[in-house]
């Protein structure tokens, strides 16, 4: 291995340090105490230098081994971000300049006893200009990013991840380093590079089988014979196969059939049964060279994204199924979790996922403007049952095609799939994010005559390589060039159709921040919701490691610097102001807390009306849209502290949204939605039987604590994996019945109780904004905490209903049972899970207690 400490040294070498591998030159200068946190305050324009100057990389390091008795020696990059001249005893290797690949360079002839290895990079900025500038056939959009986003030129132009050129969630640092491992690797005869597996159910056989993809590096002249043992004790599976390698690089693939008397248990998403998985050896004994032992975890699972016809719809459904069974995608989009992929920990990953399977979800779109992620995260998907939507890496630009640009596409392709078609999580290869919407909406304003080119490139690029290389490589998961797409329509209309965005096919990606978010009939009745969203600020805590005190104001130099949006504050502000009255307050910092409080409610909010529209749109069509049977909200995480899409903050706090995606992707949900005055009470369920439930209906004044009137309906049937009507009544006999009550003055709340201590979260719905709500009271909120074994509890009192109660303890790692929710009973009980040591006393110290009523 050369991880471990390397020189590293800038262009004119005026800055030279060591610095750890994996890693980038801003966290090497950041660790050495040459910079700040690069995160703070104006720092990503103030270190722009960075990027600008051309680094290099080198170290010395001792051969431990006998060079002379190996016929091959080599250099391997597992990743080099990204344009670099890589030497070996002053030898140049070769150059790298996709950060998406694996690099290997034959040292045999190069490597002595004693070796010095450089790796000089090229600034990605520089480079990126400069491609950009060879190529003169024709323009390929966009050129630069908006002035907003205070990001570089021509990202397109370079296989690096797209987003650290800016976006409009994040800050611009195009990197430099060697960001994945970096080793030498010797053998004789033959070598094991790539070792995958993909399950398949075959229906005639009724029976599982397994394929075994092995790719070699065969030394020797002659072909190498042998034998192969795979072996699932589990599954009382054992086979042989005699194999022979032929010379240079090339695959062999095996199939094992599994036993038919040992039952397989499947792969489930989360929250649909359990994530299997058998141990598995595979041991490869050849007449020359070592025996090779591999050993790893072979899960049974099948995939199927269907689309059908469906009756009293035009154009096809879009959903998947997973072992047979349709399943309501319910889940986020995820982006890096920091511009230093090296900062990214097992432990990081570990948090953000469970934080997602804590909330219900069971998938997560892996979006294609940021990187492939590591192993490690979707082993962790394997593990929670988290499904993948996995984009390959572009997006919201055009790309060239000229043949150095696709030959380097075609191996990283080729390696990302080879690397991780064995993760059952994954379930599709999409080739892109929105590009086929730009260029079918236009985005960058081609003239006409113009289009047919863009178009063959479009095809080039995400049909003709990326798709037949996932065919040829992968034959277990399905594959879509882009979203939103129409899917097979798309197909039919030669790739770009003529609207991405038509509901009555494929997915649809939807945002409106001027409508009322509370109005659901602004939201598209599509198949399938992969991206919709709306911003909020990120928690005081969080802004505050980044920032000093005369930042803490909406309107501050440092606010606007960090939302990359155009107009994301004013738009926040303007979405607030459909239901809340803006804070007021004199003092500053209160003002701006008030702010960062309202933000998160209205984003919580809305996301929840237009998930919950998603979720009871699945099994009805009306006038020929509906059976929307996926929902994923962008976005899941922060790249860095600032307003966003994101649910998790930088850090992994959980914002007000993450709480409410608990409730709102509960497996047991009552929905409510008004109609023409009409209001609708939905059981939405993803359970795998039907249920006879009780449906209580609670009307609370705001002015007090006790209830106006309860009804309760029994054995009110909710169908297994689907929605259906359970309530109906009009608003206005329901106030008549309820009397003392007007929609200014009261609200519902309601919830579905089954046997076993079968039970859905208590939901809500309001008659009238917020702002206009009569009765709502001053309420004295408090909190007394003590420790239950490892977690904490909150014991809440209030004197009066408190709407959108927030416990917040600062910047002590960890989360909470249920938050942000409307407390309409004197007590209840919170539980606290600490992600690090705590005690009662801290907690104590750093709680914050806030409800609309504290916003003045």
């Amino acid at each position: 291995s050369l991880r471990g400490s390397w020189w590293l040294g800038n262009g004119n070498g005026s800055v030279v340090l060591r610095g750890e591998v994996p890693g980038c030159v801003h966290t090497a200068l950041h660790r050495q105490g040459l910079i700040q946190d690069p995160y703070y305050r104006f720092n990503d324009v103030m270190y722009r230098w960075i990027s600008l100057d051309n680094w290099t990389y080198s170290r010395t390091f001792k051969t431990t081994f006998d060079v002379r008795k190996w016929q091959k020696v080599n250099l391997v990059f597992e990743g080099v971000d990204t344009v670099a001249q890589i030497l070996i005893n002053n030898i140049t290797l070769g150059r790298t300049d996709n950060m998406f690949n694996r690099y290997s360079f034959d040292i045999t002839s190069a490597i002595k006893e004693v070796n010095f290895v450089e790796v000089r990079f090229l600034s990605a900025i520089s480079y990126a200009v400069e491609q950009s500038r060879c190529h003169k056939a024709y323009s390929i959009p966009p050129a630069c990013p908006p002035p907003v986003q205070k990001g570089e030129c021509h990202a397109n132009f370079i296989r690096k991840e797209q987003c650290s050129f800016s976006w409009d969630w994040g800050p611009s640092f195009p990197t430099q380093g060697i960001w994945k491992d970096v080793r030498i690797e010797a053998y004789n005869h033959y070598h094991l590079i790539y070792f995958s597996l993909t399950s398949f159910f075959v229906k005639s056989a009724q029976q599982w089988s397994l394929e075994i993809e092995s790719v070699f590096d065969v030394v020797s002249s002659e072909p190498i014979a042998g034998l192969v043992t795979v072996n699932i004790p589990k599954l009382q599976t054992q086979q042989r196969f005699s194999v022979k390698l032929q010379p240079g690089e090339g695959s062999i693939v095996l199939l094992v059939n599994i036993n038919k008397s040992s039952t397989v248990e499947a792969w489930w998403p989360n929250g649909h049964g359990k994530q299997t998985g058998y141990n598995m050896t595979t041991t490869f004994i050849m007449e020359a060279g070592y025996q090779i032992e591999k050993f790893s975890k072979a899960y049974f699972r099948t995939v199927e994204l269907v689309q059908e016809p469906i009756p009293g719809s035009l154009g096809l459904s879009f959903y998947f199924r997973i072992n047979g069974r349709p399943i309501f995608i319910k889940g986020s989009n995820w982006i890096p979790a920091d511009s230093f992929q090296d900062r990214v920990t097992y432990d990081t990953l570990w948090l953000l996922l469970k934080s997602a399977a804590d909330a219900n979800m069971n998938a997560l779109r892996v979006w294609g403007g940021g990187v492939y992620e590591q192993d490690e995260f979707y082993n962790i998907c394997d593990e929670l049952g988290i499904m993948i939507w996995q984009d390959f890496m572009f997006a919201c630009a055009l790309y060239p095609t000229d043949q150095n640009y696709l030959e380097s596409v075609r191996a990283e392709v080729s390696h990302q799939v080879r690397r991780l078609k064995s993760h059952p999580s994954i379930i599709l290869w999409s080739g892109n994010n929105e590009n086929e919407a730009a260029i079918a909406s236009n985005w960058f304003s081609i003239p006409y005559a113009d289009r047919e080119v863009y178009i063959k490139d479009y095809v080039m690029l995400y049909v003709k390589n990326i798709r037949e290389i996932v065919l040829a490589e992968d034959r277990s998961r399905p594959f879509i060039a882009s979203s939103p797409t129409n899917g097979l329509e798309s197909v039919k209309e030669g790739w770009v159709s003529q609207n991405p965005y038509d509901t009555h096919y494929g997915d649809t990606h939807f945002y409106d921040y001027s409508s009322d978010c509370w109005n659901w009939t602004v939201y598209p009745k599509t198949r399938f919701a992969s991206e919709y969203g709306f911003q909020s600020w990120p928690s005081f805590s969080t802004i505050k490691k980044v920032s000093s005190t005369e930042d803490w104001s909406y309107t501050s130099n440092f606010s606007l610097h960090r939302q990359h949006h155009e107009n994301g504050n004013d738009q926040m502000l303007q979405q607030i102001g459909h239901h809340f009255k803006l804070p007021q307050s004199t003092d500053p910092v209160k003002k701006f807390k008030d702010m960062i409080y309202l933000t998160q409610v209205m984003q919580a909010q809305c996301i929840k009306t237009e998930t919950e529209f998603y979720r009871f749109s699945q099994s009805e069509i009306i006038k020929g849209e509906g059976h929307t049977m996926g929902a994923l909200y962008w976005q899941l995480n922060d790249i860095w502290q600032a307003p966003s899409w994101a649910s998790l903050e930088y850090g992994g706090k959980w914002k007000l949204l993450h709480y409410f995606a608990q409730n709102f992707f509960a497996p047991l949900l009552p929905v409510a939605y008004e109609d023409k005055g009409v209001l609708y009470i939905y059981g939405v369920s993803d359970l795998h039987v039907d249920h006879k439930l009780t449906l209580r209906v609670v009307v609370h004044a705001w002015s007090s604590l006790e209830p106006v009137c309860t009804l309760a309906k029994d054995s009110v049937t909710v169908k297994a994996q689907s929605a259906v009507s359970v309530y109906k009544e009009s608003i206005n006999d329901l106030l008549e019945r309820c009397r003392n009550c007007t929609r200014k003055s009261c609200v519902i709340t309601f919830c579905l109780v089954g046997e076993g201590g079968l039970q859905s979260p208590m939901n809500h719905h309001f008659l009238s904004s917020l702002k206009d709500a009569v009765g709502l009271q001053k309420s004295q909120l408090s909190a007394s905490v003590s420790q239950q074994d490892d977690v904490y509890i909150f014991a809440l009192q209030t004197t009066a209903i408190a709407p959108f109660v927030s416990l917040d303890v600062g910047s002590i790692k960890g989360r909470f049972s249920d938050n942000g929710f409307l407390m309409t009973e004197k007590k209840k009980v919170v539980v606290f899970y600490p992600w690090e040591p705590t005690s009662v006393e801290e907690l104590e110290k750093s709680l914050t207690l806030t409800s609309l009523v504290d916003v003045v």
